[in-house]
């Protein structure tokens, strides 16, 4: 991908033209983090660790560094526990901004106040705990912190139209999660209000090499929300 290099203002310190950028400049995004995913979790130096906000901390440290080394890619930044755009109160574990230029994407601009893309990160399994559901990827019984299940409320990202979910997979494989997920939102489905099959993820690609999966699954939401489309990359971590 070719690099859109804005020119700075030194003088007044404003950002540059916007940066225009196709329909599918997220899915090109998601491309990217899918290839860091690897090369972060098998870097020698990165401290060994399996708290998911020390994780998603280490991999916003390196998504950082690969952008800035990656020509096309020198425009964004990643952030941790961002404040939701329509609900300030709740937090994104991760989202991809504009750095030092503001990108447009489908007639929408994006300066370094906004989100590009907000990405959820579950473990999996999910730790165990007295208010801790094991199908957190999903849902929770006790509370609105199910990952997809954010989504689909509009918890999260209720001014986006795409996201992702990011899984660090710690024990078993991906294709044992696969299977485990799929049975749970086939359980909720015409039994929990709003979930149906058509909440299931499909298979986009898998690399047992690198050990990662990447998935894709559409969902419908309420509240006058629009459909939201998202991508999970599950890594195995063990």
């Amino acid at each position: 991908m070719l690099a859109d290099t804005p020119d700075t203002s030194a003088q007044s310190g404003a950002l540059s033209s916007d940066v225009q950028k196709p329909a599918t400049f997220r899915h090109e995004l998601i491309d990217f983090i899918a290839g860091e995913l690897p090369r972060w979790r098998d870097r020698a130096d990165r401290p060994s660790t399996t708290a998911e906000t020390s994780l998603t901390s280490q991999l916003c440290g390196h998504l950082n560094g690969a952008s800035r080394h990656s020509p096309g890619w020198d425009i964004l930044q990643f952030r941790v526990e961002e404040q939701d755009e329509q609900r300030p109160a709740r937090k994104i574990d991760l989202v991809a901004s504009p750095c030092g230029a503001s990108i447009c994407v489908e007639g929408r601009r994006h300066t370094e106040f906004d989100s590009l893309m907000p990405i959820e990160c579950k473990r999996l399994p999910t730790p165990s705990g007295s208010d801790r559901d094991e199908r957190e990827y999903v849902i929770s019984r006790y509370s609105s912190t199910g990952g997809i299940q954010r989504f689909k409320e509009g918890n999260h990202a209720s001014a986006h139209s795409f996201g992702a979910m990011i899984g660090y997979v710690q024990e078993e494989t991906t294709a044992v999660w696969d299977t485990r997920v799929a049975g749970w939102i086939n359980d909720l489905a015409g039994v929990e209000p709003g979930w149906t099959t058509e909440d299931l993820l499909d298979l986009d690609h898998t690399d047992t090499t690198l050990r990662l999966a990447v998935f894709r699954s559409s969902h419908e939401r309420q509240k006058g929300l629009s459909a939201i489309e998202l991508r999970h990359l599950w890594l195995e971590m063990n």
